[in-house]
């Protein structure tokens, strides 16, 4: 079906109901704040742009959705494949890929398509994102470090190559926000996991810079102050051309929202026995991807972590996600100056603890114990990853996976959950 659940769940819905998904809509705009401005900065944008993001895309997955409790807004595994196309084709170039992107799931969605992406092996969705990982925590170290390497390049040995040349500039400083910033993140999520952890980090650690004066870029010293409202929307320049060059980064963002967006509503339901719609699910992401860019803001899906936090907080209806976005909505235009106050190295290490998250080090013997075959899959896809590219990452390694799966005579791999 492609019937929103929003339309069901209003039938007969209740104040308790109203009461238990406003409590979990501000405790997940409470960990989606700092989040979505780290990752915009990490993806080569604004503070701004990722709250932006937040709220729009938020608001429209969650009233479209296939899913009771789906939560929407940037996540780390677009951060790769944003900050490439920011570079190469400029903000213009990324508003085009993502709404192209957009285009693409709804067709999926209208045509059923939401099966079709178990057939992609585990083994590549567990390579990439272990690249992709990697490539996050690679893109963080010159915050986290303090050095002052200029713009360094997109690609991983360059990047480390600079960053290594400009080891003689490491700011003591940054490093013990940074270190102080991913200790209390873990020391809270095992102490008091119940509690807005990175809002507490990350508050902490800025408190810490601006009462002691530490030499420490803020986002304010970088991006300067945050306006005060949602921009107004802009249609960039579109010509057959752009539109050809750009097609792999849409298909691209177009697969990694539908398969995070399907994997974030598996786990959901797991966690509290629903059941979502796979077609509706890809259809809210394709709305949400034809909107969102038009107001300046990045691609998004189905956030799985936030997902998780807003089952685990009592979100049971579609509008727990609706009051997420718009608790950050109030944010941005009550409070939004004291982002500038907000510490770059302890952002950096909010990405840094996700990139760990992400790679699932947990896993790491598992994926040893594995057959050659998706040994050698999972390798390939990483590598790909890592060092060219993740079109041609998750391209080669989709083929590759229904070469080998033929071969032995196998049917599709399941899809593994994982954080994000």
């Amino acid at each position: 079906m492609r019937r929103p659940k929003l339309l069901d769940t209003m039938r007969d819905y209740s104040w308790p109901l109203l009461r238990a998904d406003a409590l979990a809509g501000v405790s997940v705009a409470l960990v989606a704040l700092p989040l979505c401005i780290a990752i915009a900065i990490a993806s080569g944008s604004t503070p701004f742009v990722g709250l932006v993001t937040a709220i729009l895309g938020g608001f429209v997955i969650s009233a479209t959705s296939g899913s009771r409790v789906q939560i929407g807004g940037p996540t780390g595994a677009f951060i790769v494949v944003v900050y490439g196309v920011i570079q190469d084709h400029g903000m213009d170039g990324l508003i085009i890929a993502t709404i192209m992107a957009g285009l693409i799931l709804i067709v999926a969605g209208f045509f059923r398509a939401g099966r079709l992406i178990a057939l992609v092996p585990e083994a590549v969705i567990d390579g990439f994102t272990i690249g992709i990982a990697a490539i996050i925590a690679a893109s963080q170290l010159q915050d986290a470090l303090g050095l002052s390497a200029g713009k360094v390049p997109a690609e991983m040995v360059p990047k480390l190559e600079a960053l290594w040349a400009a080891r003689g500039t490491l700011g003591l400083a940054a490093l013990a926000v940074t270190t102080a910033t991913v200790a209390a993140i873990l020391l809270l999520r095992r102490w008091r996991p119940r509690w807005p952890v990175l809002v507490i980090a990350v508050g902490a650690a800025s408190l810490a810079v601006l009462l002691f004066h530490l030499p420490v870029d803020t986002v304010g010293s970088r991006f300067g102050a945050l306006p005060s409202g949602l921009p107004a929307p802009h249609w960039p320049e579109v010509t057959p051309d752009r539109l050809v060059r750009l097609l792999p980064s849409a298909l691209t963002i177009a697969f990694l929202a539908g398969v995070e967006s399907l994997l974030s509503a598996i786990v959901a339901d797991r966690m509290f026995g629903g059941h979502h719609r796979p077609s509706a699910e890809l259809l809210a992401q394709g709305y949400a991807n034809v909107l969102t860019p038009l107001f300046g803001g990045l691609p998004v899906t189905g956030a799985i972590a936030r997902t998780a936090t807003n089952v685990r907080a009592g979100g049971r209806t579609p509008v727990a996600g609706m009051v997420h976005a718009l608790v950050i909505l109030i944010v941005l235009l009550a409070a939004g100056g004291l982002a500038g106050a907000l510490a770059l190295p302890a952002l950096a290490a909010v990405l840094l603890v996700t990139a760990w998250n992400m790679a699932e080090p947990e896993k790491w013997r598992d994926h040893l114990a594995l057959s050659w075959d998706e040994r050698l899959l999972l390798l390939v896809t990483l590598l790909l990853t890592i060092f060219a590219d993740l079109t041609v990452a998750i391209g080669v390694g989709v083929a590759l996976g229904l070469v080998l799966q033929r071969w032995k005579g196998r049917g599709a791999l399941p899809w593994t959950p994982r954080d994000n």
